[in-house]
């Protein structure tokens, strides 16, 4: 199986875990706006701190799952 040692964008070399830590954060940027709309987010004790521990479940299953290294 072949496994990405870089990507290539524009002509700029990307780790794979800069790119999944790109979408995580994407990722939890949707989320976090969704838990607003739906006022989810009031329950959280701190959610600078909830946006931080998604994004890093985020970047860690795309980094898994989705781009394997």
């Amino acid at each position: 199986m072949f496994t990405p040692a870089e990507f290539s964008l524009g002509g700029i070399y990307m780790p794979p875990m800069f790119v999944s830590l790109i979408l995580g954060v994407v990722l939890a940027a949707v989320t976090a706006k969704w838990l607003n709309r739906k006022r989810f987010s009031r329950y959280l004790f701190y959610p600078p701190l909830a946006f931080v521990a998604i994004t890093a479940i985020y970047t860690v299953l795309i980094g898994t799952l989705i781009i394997p290294g």
